[in-house]
């Protein structure tokens, strides 16, 4: 019988996993084409067409480095006993990003799921389980690490798409400042697409990968990964996160590509190359990063270098209680979770 009830769990983990990363593509990838259909550089079924075949090829070759950083959150076991604790993360990750999506929010998928982590591991093991990181940044070498690391990336990456979008438009008005917009609004239509691309690919890569961290130490504990993470968990996330894009982000592009600033073609494309070129980049350095976060903090930085009287801040504020209440509120639920999961399953 008790092989039976991990057999259980263990694919109810692997479904809610999977379920997760659905609800990712819900609110993260519907912002990867937000800009991209309000300013009719693409239709609906072209920008989420080419969205879905880049997010498929950023989680097929973003390698593991966000993985890694965000299982190194806290002192995950290394056997089925990590069953329990992962679904409740899951949990109160989902619980939280299908409540924000019903009232159309951009919250965070990584936040929520930062926060699922540590509510659980907290719940299960207590504080002390969890890797805060600040012995590691104040001893020699002095670096970022576990819940910090994560937590600096959060807030540092809608600060950078804010700066490379105020920074990008301030320059391109000046650059373009003696172009006919009739004449320059086709062309830079046509320069979205390969922007686009780039910012799915960046999205795939990153956001893909903390869903594989998650499935990859559930492979180890049920010794079904010896020789490391199978192609078809990369493939089966890259395809979820498109279908989540596909079957109901629409309120949130929304929100996203008018609820801030009325973008037309240039803003959009301004607000790829920071967004793109900002996720891409913490990619690389192993932070995990909102995307979300990203695109709202690179359209409201175009918005404010161009007519900062015409950016919806009342749409900011609202989004960024949404993101502060994010990691507490999914951290809550996952603790609740894992309290009533724990008495059933049997500890």
């Amino acid at each position: 019988m008790a092989i039976d009830i991990l057999t259980i769990l263990f694919l109810a983990v692997l479904l809610l996993a999977f379920g997760f990363t659905l609800t990712n593509g819900l609110h993260d990838a519907s912002s990867v084409v937000a800009t991209f259909i309000s300013c009719g550089a693409a239709t609906p079924v072209q920008a989420v067409s080419l969205a879905a075949v880049f997010e498929l090829l950023g989680a097929l070759f973003s390698g593991h480095a966000v993985a890694n950083t965000i299982t190194s959150i806290g002192k995950l076991p290394t056997d089925l006993h990590v069953l329990p604790v992962i679904l409740a993360a899951l949990l109160g990750a989902v619980i939280w990003n299908v409540v924000t999506w019903n009232f159309g929010l951009p919250s965070s998928s990584t936040h929520a799921l930062v926060g699922g982590l540590v509510g659980a591991i907290w719940a299960a093991y207590g504080a002390g389980h969890i890797v805060w990181g600040w012995n590691e940044l104040l001893a020699p070498p002095h670096q970022l690490s576990g819940f910090l690391k994560v937590v600096v990336s959060l807030l540092v990456s809608p600060l950078a798409g804010f700066i490379a979008g105020y920074g990008l438009q301030k320059i391109s008005l000046v650059l373009l400042r003696r172009a006919r917009f009739s004449t320059m609004n086709r062309k830079l239509k046509r320069f979205q697409w390969l922007m686009a691309a780039l910012l799915a690919f960046g999205h795939g890569g990153n956001d893909s990968q903390k869903t594989i961290g998650l499935i990859g130490a559930v492979l180890v504990a049920a010794q079904m990964s010896p020789a490391g993470l199978p192609l078809w968990v990369r493939i089966s996330v890259g395809l979820l996160m498109s279908a989540g894009m596909l079957s109901g982000g629409w309120r949130i592009m929304r929100t996203v590509g008018r609820g801030i600033y009325d973008v037309r073609p240039l803003h959009s494309l301004v607000s790829q190359v920071a967004a793109g070129g900002s996720v891409v980049i913490a990619t690389m350095l192993g932070a995990p990063v909102s995307t979300t976060h990203v695109v709202v903090g690179s359209v409201t930085g175009v918005g404010g270098a161009e007519e900062y009287r015409m950016v919806n801040w009342r749409m900011g504020q609202d989004i960024l209680i949404a993101w502060v209440v994010t990691i507490p509120a999914a951290a809550l639920m996952a603790s609740i979770s894992y309290l009533f999961l724990h008495p059933i399953l049997g500890g």
